[in-house]
C-alpha cells in the first residue's frame, strides 16, 4: 500500500480509503471491517454525521479506540439534523459547523479530527463564513485540516480561490469523467488532493458489471443508456488483456496524477477483500489500455450540479 499527502499539509494517507457508510449498525461486524481494512494498510476512514444519524461515528470511533495512532479519521459537516425526527436541512453556518464538529468528536470519542469536509455546499452559501469556521477549529486544534465534498466544479473553484484546503472529495469513474475537464485540473493546479468516491460506478463496472446493469440498469446511469452499458460491457471485455474489470475501473480513477486516494464501501468482509486484491494486483495499468478506457466511454461535462 502507497501512502500520499493530503495537499498542503503533513498528513498521509493510503492510496485506499474505506468509506464506513456501508458498514451498517452492528458494531462487531463494522469492527471487524475496520481491522481488516488497517490490517491490509488502509489508514484513511471516511465518516460522516449524517450517516445514521450520528450512529456510524459512534461505531467509527469505537472500533478506532486501540489504534488511534495508526488511523487518519475523515468526517464531513453542514447538514444540520435531528436524530430525534431523522431530518435535516443544509446549514454551513460558522456557528453550526462549531457547534457539529464538537459533536462528531464525542460521537467519535477523539480529541481532534484529522480532516473535516463541508459535505456538500452551493455557490449562494455564505463561503468566508465557512471557511472561517474551518480556519478556527484548525488553530484550535479540533481539526488538522479541511476541504469539502462536492461535484460543483463553481463551489469548488471559490474554496480553492478563497480558503486554504488540502483536500476534495468527489465522484469519479469510467462512467462519470465529468472530473476530467475542470475539476482535476484545478486542484492539480492548486495543490488539493483528490480523494474519489464511486469508482465502480454502484457496481456497474466491476467483474459483476453484467448482472449489475441487468439488475438495476434497466434505466441506464446518468448519460449511459442500458444499451450502452451493455456494449460498454462487451467492449471492456475486449480489451481489458490481462486485468479485470475492476482493476481497470479502480485504477483508471486511481493512476491519474490528481488523485490522492480512491474510496470504496465494504459491507461485508469478502467485500472489503476483493476490492484491496483487485486494486493490488498492479501498480498502475497500461498507458495503451488507459487510452484505450477513454476512447470506449465518454469525456463528460458538468451540466448541471454548476
Amino acid at each position: 500500500m502507497r501512502y500520499n499527502l493530503l495537499g498542503k499539509s503533513n498528513i498521509s494517507i493510503s492510496e485506499l480509503t474505506l468509506g464506513c457508510m456501508s458498514l451498517g449498525s452492528d458494531y462487531q461486524h463494522a469492527n471487524k471491517i475496520i481491522d481488516a481494512a488497517v490490517e491490509n494498510g488502509i489508514n484513511h476512514l471516511d465518516t460522516a454525521d449524517l450517516y445514521d444519524f450520528g450512529i456510524n461515528e459512534q461505531i467509527v470511533g469505537k472500533s478506532i479506540k486501540h489504534q488511534r495512532d495508526q488511523v487518519v479519521i475523515t468526517s464531513k459537516v453542514g447538514n444540520h439534523f435531528q436524530e430525534s425526527s431523522k431530518d435535516w436541512f443544509w446549514d454551513p453556518s460558522k456557528e453550526y459547523i462549531h457547534h457539529a464538529v464538537r459533536d462528531s468528536l464525542k460521537r467519535l470519542q477523539i480529541d481532534y479530527l484529522d480532516v473535516c469536509m463541508l459535505h456538500g455546499g452551493t455557490i449562494d452559501d455564505p463561503i468566508d463564513e465557512t471557511i472561517e469556521a474551518f480556519e478556527e477549529l484548525k488553530t484550535a486544534g479540533l481539526i488538522r485540516t479541511y476541504g469539502i465534498s462536492s461535484i460543483r466544479p463553481n463551489v469548488i473553484r471559490e474554496y480553492a480561490n478563497r480558503s486554504s484546503i488540502d483536500v476534495l472529495m468527489t465522484q469519479y469513474s469510467l462512467l462519470d469523467r465529468r472530473p476530467e475537464e475542470e475539476i482535476l485540473p484545478l486542484a492539480l493546479e492548486n495543490n488539493i488532493s483528490v480523494v474519489c468516491r464511486g469508482p465502480l460506478a454502484k457496481g456497474m463496472i466491476s467483474n459483476k458489471m453484467k448482472d449489475v446493469i441487468d439488475k438495476k440498469g434497466e434505466n441506464g446511469y446518468l448519460n449511459y443508456s442500458y444499451t450502452e452499458l451493455k456494449n460498454l460491457n462487451d467492449r471492456l471485455h475486449e480489451i481489458r488483456s490481462d486485468y479485470s474489470i475492476q482493476e481497470l475501473a479502480m485504477h483508471y480513477v486511481g493512476d491519474h496524477p490528481a488523485i490522492t486516494s480512491t474510496v470504496f464501501g465494504a459491507s461485508s468482509l469478502d467485500q472489503l477483500e476483493e476490492n484491496i486484491h483487485e486494486y493490488n494486483k498492479t501498480d498502475r495499468i497500461d498507458d495503451t489500455i488507459y487510452h484505450r478506457l477513454q476512447e470506449i466511454t465518454k469525456a463528460q461535462t458538468y451540466e448541471k450540479h454548476r
